[in-house]
Formats: structure tokens, C-alpha cells, sequence
């Protein structure tokens, strides 16, 4: 590599890291870690509770097993657990977040009026405190929450248990508990993206049976630094996005929607990903999947992306260079994605701003319309061969 790229990778990442994303300062310890000791050293009904890691479908088979009281029993003991164990039934996971939420609100409802935080500290919890409050609210369906850290959650737009078609939504950089949402500009933070995907999915094709997941439920990288320029947080993410598809109904066909540094992760589980039920990854904003074209994720997903002109990720060098960089982008005709319009998307976060291309195309691969999928370019070469 020149001196010229060097310099110039540089200084777009000291540029991005002045653009407006903060890094979050860390939240409490790790409850969960408390919580799982005890778990492992539960029982229920004289039986050993199952190790968390043991798998999807050996959890579902514990869970199958057990009485509705066993059940209801155990997700208000061991909230924690049993709201992010995959397996587990996903109206006991709602319920057992809900309950976790509540814990976790008191106790940083507290802390917001500890003497023993300095007032950065109060301020903070106030605003998780706050935060939780939201999570509670309506019929929220959080299918994931965890308060160690920065924090990390899921939420279900629509009837996980009954859909046929099921999105996940993989958001990049600095998405945490504090930053799953937002008021101005909605559709710039993870629950604002699936909502819009889902109300799209809902007024184009009513009667199909979808819903979507906002994943904010791994450890992302706060900020553009280090972090942000190598895989090591993706690759722990993409873990866990195949522990949550392999927990997914066997009935449903899967769409993966990865913004940013979402793509990177995303490109990293592609090999592992279940055949034949991940139907679609469809990245936008990418820095790059960690591969030089889209055959090398070896996966049988129809592979999209998308970038808008208003994109500044579109500065960032797609290079990768001794594990810094996340390789080709896959935009360009040589990666071999399918790629679409993003005609109208809003910056870097935007690209479900209401009336936009990208929202539109996205509504239209999660339903399996392709036909209906707008290219980037006039001769529509990105459907050819798709029914």
C-alpha cells in the first residue's frame, strides 16, 4: 500500500470520528453474569436447568418439556436467562424482559440520585432509567435485553411464531441501549428501521403473514476508531445473529437487513448462515463484507447492496490491509452483489427515510417481490434470473 492510501485512510477515519457519533461511556457491571451463576445451579422440577449455550433446539426441547407453570416460573426467577435464551419460547422471553426491564429501571433509578456517582454518572443512569421506561411501554415485544455495559436488545415488530417472512435489521457503530431509538429522524436508529420495514411490509402486502427483528443484540464498536476498522467485534456478532437464526421458525424464509459496520458482521456469518432459510442479505452503507466478491461468503442468499450519492462511507478506502479495512465494496459491479436504488436515502443513517427508494426496494426483497425491486442502474440487471 502507497504512503498516499495510508495517509488517506488515516485522516477518514480521524473525519468520520468527528461526524457526530459519541461513544457511550459503560453502564453498570454485568447482572446477567450474577444471574447465570444461578441458573446454573438452579433446577426445575428436579431436573438441572440446561447450559445457555447448549443450542436452539436443544432449549426448545427443554422448554417444550416443562408445565406452563414451570415455565411462567422460570422466566420470573431467572428473568435475565430466559429472556435471551434462544429456544425459548418468544412470548416467555417478552415476559421475562419485561420483568428484567423493571429490575433494571429500579436500580438505575436509584443510581440517577446515588451521592456516590459523580454527576456524569447520574445523569447517565437517569437516561437509561429513562430509556427502560420506553422499552416498557405499549405492548413492546423485546425479544432480548441485557443492562451489563452499553447494554443490548431486540425487538419484535409483528407475530414471530406465525410469520412466514422474517427480517432482522443488523445496525452498525455506537448502537446501543441508549441509541435503539430515537425521537427526531426514527428511521435513523434500529427501531425506527424495522418499524418502517414492517409498516411497508404491511400496507404492500397485507395479508402475508411478516415480521421483523431490531437487532441491536450484540457488542458494536463505539465510534470510528480501532474497533470500527477490524472484525473482532463482528465476528463475536456474528455469532450470536446465527444463534438468533437458528432459533427462527423453520416455516419462515429470512431476510437480513445490515447497515454499516452491520454489513461486516453480516458478511462474516454469511457462511455459516442456515442454508436454504436465509433467503436475502441486503447491505447499504457498507464499509465492506471482509471478502473481495459476494461468491466468497459461500452462501445461497440472494446478496443486495446499496449506497446513496449522499453516503459518506462512500470516502472510506474499501481496502483491507493486515486486518485493518473490511475489503471490497460491494457496490462496485466487480463484487457481484445485486445492486439496487437508494435513490432519496438520508445520509449514512437514512435509508429508511419515509418515500425513499431503499425503503421501498427493502419492502420488496423482505416480501420476495424481486420483480418489483428497483436497480441502480436503467437496464434492471439486478433481478435477471429471479422470479
Amino acid at each position: 500500500m502507497s504512503i498516499r492510501t495510508l495517509l488517506a485512510l488515516a485522516v477518514v477515519f480521524v473525519m468520520l470520528a468527528t461526524t457526530g457519533w459519541t461513544a457511550m461511556r459503560p453502564g453498570p457491571g454485568d447482572p446477567r453474569a450474577a444471574a447465570l451463576a444461578s441458573w446454573m445451579r438452579g433446577t426445575v422440577g428436579h431436573r438441572k436447568l440446561p447450559d445457555p449455550d447448549s443450542g436452539a433446539r436443544a432449549i426448545a426441547r427443554f422448554f417444550t418439556s416443562l408445565s406452563t407453570a414451570q415455565r411462567l416460573r422460570l422466566a420470573d426467577r431467572y428473568p435475565l436467562i430466559v429472556g435471551n435464551l434462544n429456544g425459548a419460547p418468544p412470548a416467555l422471553r417478552y415476559r421475562a424482559n419485561r420483568t428484567a426491564l423493571l429490575q433494571a429501571r429500579a436500580v438505575d433509578a436509584g443510581r440517577a440520585h446515588s451521592d456516590q456517582l459523580t454527576v456524569a454518572g447520574r445523569i447517565d443512569a437517569g437516561r437509561r432509567a429513562a430509556r427502560y421506561t420506553s422499552l416498557l411501554g405499549g405492548h413492546r415485544q423485546i425479544l432480548a435485553f441485557d443492562p451489563s455495559g452499553a447494554g443490548r436488545v431486540a425487538e419484535v415488530f409483528g407475530d414471530l411464531d406465525t410469520a412466514t417472512r422474517v427480517s432482522v435489521v443488523v445496525p452498525g457503530v455506537d448502537t446501543n441501549l441508549l441509541t435503539f431509538e430515537r425521537i427526531k429522524k426514527a428511521y435513523a436508529a434500529p427501531v425506527g428501521m424495522a418499524a418502517a420495514l414492517y409498516e411497508g411490509e404491511r400496507a404492500a402486502a397485507p395479508r402475508t403473514r411478516t415480521a421483523v427483528i431490531a437487532w441491536a443484540d450484540y457488542t458494536t464498536p463505539s465510534g470510528l476508531g480501532l474497533d470500527a476498522s477490524t472484525g473482532s467485534m463482528a465476528e463475536h456478532g456474528a455469532t450470536r445473529l446465527n444463534a438468533l437464526l437458528d432459533a427462527l421458525p423453520r416455516h419462515a424464509e429470512v431476510s437480513l437487513f445490515c447497515h454499516s459496520y452491520g454489513s461486516v458482521l453480516c458478511g462474516i456469518a454469511a457462511p455459516d448462515l442456515p442454508r436454504g432459510e436465509v433467503a436475502d442479505i441486503t447491505v447499504f452503507g457498507s464499509p465492506g463484507m471482509r471478502v473481495d466478491n459476494a461468491a466468497q461468503l459461500h452462501t445461497s442468499a440472494h446478496v443486495w447492496a446499496a449506497r446513496d450519492s449522499s453516503d459518506w462511507i462512500s470516502d472510506v478506502p474499501h481496502l483491507e490491509i493486515a486486518g485493518l479495512g473490511h475489503g471490497a465494496d460491494p457496490v462496485n459491479d466487480s463484487f457481484g452483489a445485486r445492486v439496487i436504488s437508494a435513490a432519496g436515502a438520508d445520509g449514512h443513517p437514512g435509508y429508511f427515510a419515509p418515500d425513499t427508494t431503499s425503503l421501498a426496494n427493502f419492502t420488496q426483497i423482505a416480501l420476495g417481490n424481486y420483480t418489483a425491486v428497483a436497480c441502480r442502474d436503467a437496464d434492471g440487471a439486478c433481478t435477471a434470473g429471479l422470479a
